[in-house]
């Protein structure tokens, strides 16, 4: 399998991810909460801001869907390695507020670190694609 064709089913993967975990987030906050990491959670009215974050997720996916079925590679690249850092802001969030390290560092740390890392191939991929030279057209005899 090319490396095109890994870094496009990496980042289809994120995407069904982060699209699936922000629905999860809008559709059924205080089930889905949970599993977030933090050791508790707004009561009355506070489901607001769970569906805030189902929302902010949704986008996140959307951004990441279009430029991946538009074929613009290198901004995929440059935008998983942006969105990253919601990830990272999830692990620190849930470590600051003295939750649970396990869903910290194995659901969004190594979310945010598999996104990097599948940026950063997504850029060495189109990086390599520049760098080759053009096939010069064939010339009439």
């Amino acid at each position: 399998m090319s490396l095109k064709k890994i870094n496009t089913v990496l980042a289809a993967a994120f995407i069904l991810f982060i699209l699936w975990f922000g629905a999860e987030f809008i559709l059924s906050p205080e089930t889905t909460a949970p599993g977030f990491g933090l050791p508790s959670w707004p009561s009355g009215d506070g489901d607001g801001f769970l569906i805030i974050k189902g929302i902010r997720d949704v986008v996140l996916a959307l951004v990441l869907g279009i430029l991946l079925v538009t074929g613009h590679r290198r901004a995929l690249g440059w935008a998983l390695l942006v969105e990253a850092l919601a990830a990272y802001g999830d692990m620190a969030t849930v470590l600051a507020h003295h939750g649970s390290v396990a869903t910290a560092l194995g659901v969004h740390g190594l979310t945010a670190t598999l996104m990097v890392v599948n940026g950063l191939l997504m850029m060495r991929e189109t990086r390599k694609a520049a760098a080759a030279p053009a096939t010069p057209a064939p010339q009439p005899a």
